[in-house]
């Protein structure tokens, strides 16, 4: 197919919404507009776009021309910025994905990235969903877990995490510190609600929290480590949080299953741009 300007044209009304906000960006005319939307799908042989009162919308088909559009536009822009030279600032917006226990890492490496960067915006995605990057949902994972195996992913080991039963000097005051995993009765625990199979120690809790020694359970990572920081029970973070925010005494020793390999994923089609390279410098120099 040789309808670059068409597909580009139609991925700017996606993006807007509307055919008057995609002419003004491109400078068109909205019958230019309207046209080259009408030329693309008769090319592709099928609606790219629903019409209504309020703009357009994407089909399925349309969602797919899009992930193929951005990739382009992405490809493109950073083929031009290497073009005009070292000179040229990395700007637009780069988008990671991580699952939210680990958005810690993160935050280091994007205020150096920010720093040198200061005109491109970073869009954090923390959650349980993974990113499909073959559609340009996003530039950078942080997967957790066994190592990524899809074969257009470039994938390379980040650093291992450790995790433990901690508790926090404000819960240790109240009703002092459990001697051992055999220790816990009239001790109260604050615990993910996630899959058991999720968690790298959701077998122990399984095995050892019954349901009257939950204080507080929660989906929210965040909500969680303020729970344990309160001192409203035991809990799972991982050493370097614990660490990071302070007064956390480990409850139980070291055990090596309590750990999860990072990887650093991107799609091979966009890992050599400049603003992936860059971020994932910053990610790979940065220590934590």
């Amino acid at each position: 197919m040789d309808k670059w300007a068409e597909l580009r044209t139609a991925y700017q009304v996606a993006k807007l919404g509307t055919v008057s906000a995609a002419a003004e960006v491109l400078g068109l005319h909205r019958a230019t507009v309207n046209r080259h939307i009408d030329v693309l799908e008769a090319e592709i042989g099928a609606r790219i776009f629903i019409r209504h009162a309020r703009g357009y919308a994407l089909t399925e088909l349309g969602e797919d021309v899009l992930r193929v559009a951005q990739k382009t536009e992405q490809l493109i822009d950073d083929l031009a910025g290497r073009a005009r030279g070292k000179e040229t600032q990395i700007e637009g917006e780069i988008k990671i994905t991580i699952l939210a226990p680990f958005s810690g890492w993160l935050m280091d490496p994007i205020l150096r990235f920010r720093q040198q960067n200061p005109h491109c915006r970073v869009l954090v995605d923390a959650s349980d969903d993974l990113a499909r990057l073959e559609y340009g949902e996003a530039h950078i994972a942080l997967r957790a877990g066994p190592k990524p195996d899809h074969p257009d992913y470039v994938v390379s080991r980040y650093k291992n995490v450790s995790f433990n039963l901690y508790a926090h000097e404000n819960y240790v005051t109240r009703h002092g510190l459990p001697r051992s995993a055999d220790d816990l009765e009239g001790h109260t625990f604050v615990v993910p609600e996630a899959p058991e199979g999720r968690l790298p120690f959701g077998s122990w809790i399984k095995n050892h929290v019954h349901s009257d020694m939950i204080a507080l359970t929660s989906r929210a990572v965040g909500v969680n480590s303020d729970a344990i920081s309160a001192g409203v029970g035991l809990g799972f973070i991982s050493d370097h949080e614990a660490q990071a925010r302070g007064g956390f005494q480990r409850v139980l020793p070291p055990n090596r299953k309590w750990s999860v390999a990072l990887w650093l994923v991107t799609h091979v089609d966009l890992h050599r741009t400049e603003k992936v390279q860059a971020m994932l410098r910053c990610i790979r120099t940065v220590p934590g």
